[in-house]
């Protein structure tokens, strides 16, 4: 409840190129060559190596169109209710822009991001759920969960598997590395292949413990990976496997992402928490902008601590009009999760929920600073985290987005606590 020195926002803009990989929305079919073990699959002699956390840059979009900026630039979003929710969106090559794609085919483009066209005045039969831009961002695809491929720009039509039943639906596709084809993945792991994009391999005939939600091409277009809910990677062709993130998080996966070289690969949450394995290690993923959706009771906090940003900071403020930092955490699980807790920070940290360490964050966790780390009654401040190292926090005059450690960490406390 102590209110802290003024910290004003220091999110760097950050530029760095993009690799586009298959856009993911909800939870496919072929013939197997791969095996599955713990949730991913790796060759003979192939050993998974250890995950990395990375601090990363990313935009998180909600369902409503709300986008919120973690160390990339804020380029806008729709004002206004949609006629329907956003599920998925993409940034441009250069960071500079993004598109925001509806389910019924709406597109909403923001910064560089061009507009090509879109389906949202057409019918369609499968509501829409991924998107990939064409390699210089001149055109790009939309792909509905009958795997119908809508094409703008210059990104050209190869097929699709609008016509046949299949066993599960398309969540995702990637275009190949120069853009001649195109893979279509489903939730089953089944994937179908288009123009020169090769089959490899599929779990279609595998039972997996988690859908599929995604996938990504190897840089020189022979393999791909694949990635399960859970974390668990499949690769194929010369996608090596090199690690998978199957257990290590309580948030939903969302995409797995190449590195330049295709010796390693980034496993990004929905969150934005991103684990590096092979190569990656050590580096950060490029800004991906990523679908942020209600799966956990923390979620629900999270996107209820959004809609405060901007309010004043108001000493034993408990909202709406403002907050204190223990009254953002108090109201955000009331309100968004319907948990309630102690009021003030240093019981909240010594009360609320059960404890959790630092490296197991989820969205929704309360972190806290105090004077004394062995030392409960020192907690002068709450936060409540996001992923990928931000927090939401009522600090200095208003809501505010923050680095977790961009003031240090000297006072951070061991652990955090999940309400």
């Amino acid at each position: 409840m102590r209110r802290v020195a003024s910290r004003g926002r220091r999110l760097t803009a950050l530029v760095m190129s993009v690799l586009v990989v298959g856009i993911v929305a909800e939870p496919v079919f072929g013939t197997s060559s791969a095996g599955a073990a713990g949730g991913g699959f790796h060759g003979p002699g192939t050993q998974a190596g250890a995950a990395s956390p990375v601090n990363n840059a990313y935009w998180l979009v909600t369902q409503a169109g709300a986008v919120q900026a973690f160390g990339v630039p804020d380029l806008g979003a729709p004002t206004g209710p949609l006629n329907q929710p956003v599920v998925t969106a993409a940034p441009t090559r250069d960071d500079a822009g993004y598109w925001l794609i509806a389910s019924d085919g709406g597109v909403f483009n923001y910064g560089d991001a061009p507009f090509y066209g879109s389906t949202g005045n057409l019918h369609l039969n499968k509501p829409i759920v991924g998107m990939s831009p064409t390699t210089d961002g001149k055109g790009y695809w939309m792909v509905a969960s009958d795997g119908g491929i809508f094409s703008f720009g210059d990104a050209p039509f190869f097929g699709s598997t609008g016509n046949l039943h299949l066993n599960k639906p398309i969540v995702g596709m990637a275009p190949t590395p120069d853009d001649k084809g195109y893979w279509l993945v489903a939730s089953d792991g089944g994937v179908f292949s288009f123009g020169d994009a090769a089959f490899y391999g599929s779990t279609g005939n595998i039972t997996l413990e988690q859908p599929i939600v995604g996938m990504a091409a190897s840089p020189d277009g022979k393999g791909y990976w694949m990635v399960a809910s859970d974390g668990g990677v499949f690769s194929f062709g010369d996608a090596a496997f090199y690690g998978s993130a199957s257990g290590t998080t309580g948030e939903p996966i969302e995409r797995v992402v190449a590195t330049k070289d295709g010796k390693g690969y980034w496993i990004l949450a929905q969150n934005g928490t991103a684990e590096a394995f092979g190569d990656a290690t050590g580096q950060s993923p490029s800004p991906q902008a990523l679908m942020f959706r209600p799966v956990t009771p923390g979620d629900s906090a999270v996107l209820f601590a959004f809609l405060q940003l901007g309010k004043p900071y108001i000493w034993g403020g408990n909202g709406p009009v403002g907050y204190d930092c223990s009254g953002l955490a108090l109201a955000s699980w009331t309100h968004g999760a319907g948990v309630t807790f102690a009021r003030v920070s240093d019981d909240q940290y010594e009360t609320a929920g059960v404890p959790v360490a630092l490296d197991q964050m989820q969205a929704g966790d309360l972190v806290f600073w105090g004077t004394s780390a062995t030392n409960w009654t020192t907690v002068y401040h709450t936060a409540i985290y996001v992923g990928g190292n931000w927090i939401v926090e009522s600090t200095g005059d208003q809501v505010q987005l923050n680095a977790l450690g961009q003031w240090g960490l000297n006072n951070l406390m061991p652990n955090g606590r999940r309400p």
